[in-house]
């Protein structure tokens, strides 16, 4: 059986001499294991095609439950990303939370727009600073994942605008810094004003305008730190791909994720 499918490359791994074993994200089938026979020989056609976080064209063919790749053809190759290494090491962190969070053989456009989105804000928008990248990108990938966090007011006295605003981390509400005891044990970040109104635009807002809010300084500060730690309370893990984009980060007062 052949398909013909579009996807973005989220793992690469060698195989053998000359193969790969690819984690593609697909339009049509969600999350595919495949390998890709000899695409690390010199002058192989799918070179260029299965490198990590390429987005390109390919003919899958299954053959007794097993998928490879039969033809495939580069169409964004996001050089911005590659280019750069703070850029690059990002670009694989969403990778991986994209790869943890879709589902094998079932179709997760949403999650996939996202995660090319986001791809295409580090390659094509120098002015936007990665730790505003990488907390929408984190927020995103919550929502979408049924961890939407509610943010409409104080979820004990039902205040608008609390005072003090934090965010429980395991329980993904907003409180006043007076009602936090009655939210529960748990982690609880301190928000402010600017950084709640960006919360706002990115659980709420179009999709397709995600990166097109601003926010610096202190705001995007406490959105990035607390963003990256729902994340990873939620799904109870750390990212390899995390901790190696941090590590070449300088200015130990640098938001979360910020670089450049």
């Amino acid at each position: 059986m052949h398909t013909r499918t579009k996807a973005l490359v989220l793992r690469a791994v060698d195989y053998k001499e000359s193969d790969k074993i690819l984690t593609l994200f697909t339009q049509d089938m969600g999350k595919l294991t495949v390998s890709a026979r000899g695409c690390r020989k010199k002058g192989s056609p799918l070179a260029a095609a299965c490198q990590l976080l390429v987005w390109s064209e390919m003919v899958l063919y299954d053959y007794q439950g097993k998928w490879s790749v039969k033809e495939a053809a580069a169409e964004r190759l996001f050089r911005g990303v590659r280019d750069d290494l703070d850029r690059l090491a990002l670009g694989c962190y969403f990778a991986e939370v994209a790869e943890t969070l879709a589902v094998e053989g079932v179709p997760s456009p949403d999650l996939l727009a996202l995660t090319l989105n986001s791809l295409h804000a580090l390659d094509r928008l120098p002015d936007r600073p990665l730790a505003l990248v990488k907390a929408a990108f984190e927020w995103r990938c919550m929502c979408l994942a049924g961890y939407e966090p509610l943010i409409d007011g104080c979820a004990i006295c039902g205040e608008p605008h609390p005072q003090e605003p934090l965010f429980h981390l395991s329980e993904g509400v907003l409180c006043c810094a007076g009602c936090r005891p009655q939210v529960g044990e748990g982690i609880a970040m301190p928000l402010n004003g600017q950084a709640l109104a960006a919360l706002e635009h990115i659980a709420h807002g179009d999709p397709k305008r995600l990166f097109s809010f601003r926010l610096e300084g202190e705001g995007l500060r406490l959105l990035a730190d607390a963003g990256e730690a729902y994340l990873h309370t939620q799904l109870e893990r750390g990212f390899r791909t995390l901790d190696f984009y941090k590590s070449l980060q300088t200015g130990p007062e640098a938001p979360a994720g910020t670089s450049g």
